[in-house]
């Protein structure tokens, strides 16, 4: 670590290691020319102390150890053959070139990852073929082609006290390809029921639970 407080990782390649991610104090920065494969990484430290640039991971498995929220940090690694455990929200995966004007975010791709034992909530998918992923089972869920299939979403009502899958999805980027959410996040937010919510979602085969 330096005098910043930052621990780099980079120009290197590591294999069957476990990194644990996990001082407050630190920023991790996986950075440029570094590839992971077959490790572990232990996450417990908030998005902002956790940068991913065009880091490489694959075969690798993700221990999320506290609710890692709002990291875009994922849309500049590339990400194969991986497994994510633990609780994330409002994250981004894959490639999704209009994020940013850095250069490592267009570096960014997912492809054949399992989220199964994972608890995503309002994450999104980006620039990938959503058939190569294992996404988390009820009581979360995954819209496929959420833009393309807005209309039929519009065409139902939903329970609660809004329309609460009635997004404005056509004003997200054209790169996603599928969206999470977990239902009773959702269903305590819009005073529902997991159950009403699942009444619903169950009319429409391009959503996965």
């Amino acid at each position: 670590m330096d005098w910043l407080g930052n621990v780099v990782f980079e120009n290197r390649e590591i294999e069957n290691e476990r990194l644990e991610l996990t001082d407050r104090e630190a920023n991790y920065i996986l950075g440029l020319n570094l590839t992971l494969k077959n490790c572990t990484l232990v996450l417990k430290v908030p998005a902002r102390c956790l940068s991913l640039k065009q880091a490489r991971f694959i075969d690798c498995t993700f221990e999320v150890k506290q609710e890692l929220k709002n990291a875009q940090g994922w849309l500049a690694a590339s990400l194969k053959d991986c497994r994510f455990k633990g609780r994330l929200s409002g994250c981004d995966f894959g490639h999704w070139p209009e994020y940013s004007n850095l250069p490592w975010y267009q570096h960014g791709s997912i492809e054949d990852c399992d989220f199964s034992e994972a608890r995503l909530d309002g994450c999104r998918f980006h620039g990938c073929d959503p058939r190569t992923m294992r996404f988390p089972k009820w009581p979360c869920f995954t819209i496929l082609d959420p833009i393309g299939h807005s209309r039929e979403l519009n065409s139902v009502e939903w329970p609660g006290s809004s329309n609460i899958l009635v997004k404005n999805f056509y004003k997200w980027p054209p790169s996603t390809v599928a969206l999470t959410d977990h239902a009773p996040t959702i269903a305590k937010q819009f005073d529902t029921t997991p159950e009403e919510l699942r009444a619903v979602i169950e009319q429409f085969d391009f959503i996965v639970r």
